[in-house]
């Protein structure tokens, strides 16, 4: 029977998704998945944050909640308290009117509603994101209406570290009115983050070439276990004035991977407008889903909310971002001790879930094949993969690859 979809090609595989099936799919005792970026206990385990266990059970006993709709917008005390957890207590955005939360679909559906308004609304075209970045950067935005996608340097491979002339030259060159996506901590896929110096710097780029400055904030707190350390950056930006965009996801730092969390912050200069602005996200939005879902948020309402249990989860993102900088350590240790080729200090130089080794796409592939250690063809290592349990083995298998393994 002919079928009006018969011409249609076949899609390349999401890489990370093909890794996470291979993994699951291969049967040897000691496989181990450094691929996809969420946490894991050291008995390779997901782990619900006991504040959240502890929410959902009140929030379960709860006879006055219920399953109505929230607004197009969200719950406003969910994305009040996220707004302020980015910008900071003291933030004059917030003071002066001029900074907005909008409920979105975690961190993916914020930078999606973020590229809509700024194409849809804004009529902007063109946009910058690092070399390399998180992989669905550059899809969101194209789906989103932008047509003019390009990349500033970031990576410096020789160095293992920020290739910071080369980002600001690029930055620029940019034209007048590019937004430009910025990691505000753990930058993925390198682990690489600018220093308050350097961040002083791009920001200066980004004021005298009028470029629009987008924060990209999955990690706020999960990757050194401080809100404010890990905030640094885009409070800087708003302090300094900028109208600018915050996308945030709390997947990773609250745990909450399917429940698609996230807010997205504007800053806008004249607060007079901002009330003309959410009118034409509302529309944005209602075309889209909607709605977004309720008992993520009302969790992470509930938590930022409430004295005791902002304690009780700051103590859970300290034991996790903890966790992953005992296991850069003692890989970064294990490595230099075999003698493996190489210098391996970025490993502990580096910050957040994501530590970008410098192995091969040939030598993932040798990881794979002889020892059935799964990670990114770009090298990219999730260290929540690791546990004391596996660590040995994982050291013995890189050291194996670069040793004996293919070259190129």
């Amino acid at each position: 029977m002919s079928s009006r979809y018969s011409e249609v090609q076949q899609a390349a595989p999401i890489e990370v998704f093909a890794v996470v099936k291979a993994f699951n799919e291969d049967t040897h005792d000691k496989k181990v998945n450094l691929s996809i970026g969420a946490y894991r206990t050291d008995d390779s385990k997901p782990w619900v944050l006991p504040v959240v266990r502890e929410t959902e059970s009140k929030m379960a006993a709860d006879t006055t909640l219920n399953h109505e709709y929230l607004p197009i917008l969200g719950l406003e005390s969910f994305t009040t308290a996220a707004t302020r957890m980015v910008l900071g207590e003291d933030s004059v955005a917030i003071k002066e009117g001029r900074a907005t939360g909008i409920q979105t679909l975690s961190g993916t559906g914020s930078l999606r509603v973020a590229a809509e308004t700024l194409n849809k609304v804004l009529k902007l075209t063109n946009f910058y994101y690092s070399n390399p970045t998180w992989g669905n950067h550059r899809l969101i935005f194209l789906q989103a209406g932008f047509t003019e996608a390009k990349q500033y340097r970031y990576w410096d491979a020789a160095a293992r570290g920020l290739d910071l002339t080369g980002m600001l030259e690029d930055l620029n060159n940019a034209p007048a009115n590019s937004v430009i996506i910025l990691h505000a901590c753990a930058h993925n896929p390198t682990g690489v983050d600018p220093t308050q110096d350097q961040w002083k710097q791009i920001a200066d780029v980004i004021e005298q070439k009028k470029l629009i400055p987008l924060f990209d904030t999955a990690y706020q707190g999960f990757a050194s276990g401080d809100l404010d350390k890990d905030a640094w950056a885009v409070r800087y930006f708003a302090d300094r004035g900028f109208e600018m965009m915050v996308t945030q996801s709390f997947a990773k730092n609250f745990g909450l991977y399917n429940e698609r969390v996230g807010n997205l912050v504007m800053i806008i200069n004249n607060p007079a407008v901002i009330v003309a602005v959410k009118s034409q996200i509302t529309l944005l939005i209602r075309g889209a889903y909607s709605n977004p879902p309720n008992h993520g948020a009302r969790i992470v309402s509930t938590v930022l909310n409430d004295k005791k249990l902002f304690e009780d989860w700051r103590e859970c993102i300290r034991t996790m971002s903890s966790r992953i900088t005992s296991m850069r350590v003692g890989l970064r240790e294990r490595l230099e001790k075999k003698g493996t080729p190489g210098v391996w200090d970025h490993i502990t130089s580096q910050i957040g879930m994501f530590s970008y080794s410098g192995l091969s796409a040939a030598q993932v592939k040798f990881l794979a094949e002889k020892y059935h250690v799964y990670l990114l063809s770009s090298g990219r290592i999730n260290i929540c993969g690791l546990t004391t349990k596996n660590i040995d083995y994982v050291a013995e298998a890189i050291n194996d690859a670069v040793v004996n393994g293919p070259k190129e």
